[in-house]
């Protein structure tokens, strides 16, 4: 897979930071010089924390976790929509839930809820409601579905979240944090890099430099989900090959008996079940042990 060109930033305007009385001291490593009032990013270290951070979430996705996506501001909502959707992840585009990592258990609930209402909608007893009745469970449906429906495959705690704008997006940072949940995340000059483990330090504000950094962590995630795919396949192929099969496809395991070879399916099937039973009477013949009462200790003198 290509890696992300120093140029390709470049063009992207992804070396864009702020405004000089605005920025982190803690950007210092990542602030190559300041022009006009304005800090530039050096590109060069954006380019290797970028590798770093798309090889974590291809060791994530290859053990077959989720990468929870956040962004909420105006210009970064359709593009992370699109990527996360495209390595099928669950994203938030719409405001941050509060509680949604710390209190997930509560969220689960208004997800269980958002389906329960599916259910009724399709059920021939919907249309005994009265017209505002639709009306209400229709509007309810669609709110959870906006604030939710990105999520509602979410089964448990994302591995890892990926942040656009840690200043915007604190909540989630600091809900990460509490569970000790990594985080990657694209930080400009007036983040403090610090609070995530894999930071990104680029323009959180262009829409260019950000699609340009996703595109790059959606191809990292895609080809950790090839390689468990195929290492599954190899593995189902391995277990097929360690065996032979019958002419009915059933497996013939190392320890069956020679006579057994030449019957049918049904034929193994009943004799099988004969030895069950003949193991199940022996048991019930074998003898109780009987207990003995422990002998009276002598009183000491």
């Amino acid at each position: 897979m290509s890696q992300v060109t120093f140029d390709q930033l470049l063009d992207a305007g992804a070396h864009f930071g702020h405004l000089k009385r605005k920025w982190n001291p803690n950007m210092a490593p990542y602030i190559f010089m300041e022009r006009n009032g304005i800090h530039i990013i050096d590109l060069y270290k954006t380019q290797a924390k970028m590798e770093e951070a798309a090889a974590a979430v291809k060791q994530i996705a290859k053990s077959g976790k989720k990468i929870l996506f956040v962004a909420t501001k105006k210009q970064a909502k359709d593009i992370v929509a699109d990527y996360a959707k495209s390595v099928n992840m669950p994203y938030v585009t719409e405001r941050w839930p509060g509680g949604m990592l710390t209190n997930f258990a509560t969220i689960r609930k208004a997800v269980r809820k958002m389906s329960s209402i599916d259910k009724l909608m399709v059920n021939e007893n919907f249309g005994r409601f009265s017209k505002r009745e639709r009306l209400q469970i229709s509007r309810e449906r669609a709110k959870l579905e906006k604030q939710l429906g990105s999520i509602a495959d979410l089964n448990r705690l994302p591995s890892a979240l990926f942040v656009v704008d840690i200043m915007k997006e604190h909540i989630a940072v600091a809900e990460a944090h509490k569970l000790n949940i990594p985080t990657i995340a694209i930080v400009d000059t007036n983040s403090n890099p610090n609070k995530v483990d894999f930071p990104i330090p680029a323009n959180d504000d262009a829409s260019k430099s950000i699609a340009l950094i996703l595109s790059r962590i959606a191809d990292a995630i895609g080809e950790g989900l090839t390689e468990r795919k195929l290492d599954r396949d190899k593995r189902e192929e391995d277990e097929r090959d360690d065996f032979e099969r019958d002419e009915f496809g059933e497996i013939i395991y190392p320890e069956e008996d020679d006579e057994d070879a030449g019957l049918s399916r049904k034929e193994k099937q009943e004799k099988a079940a004969k030895r069950a039973e003949e193991e199940k009477e022996a048991r019930g013949r074998r003898p109780r042990k009987t207990l003995t009462r422990p002998a009276a200790r002598k009183p000491s003198r």
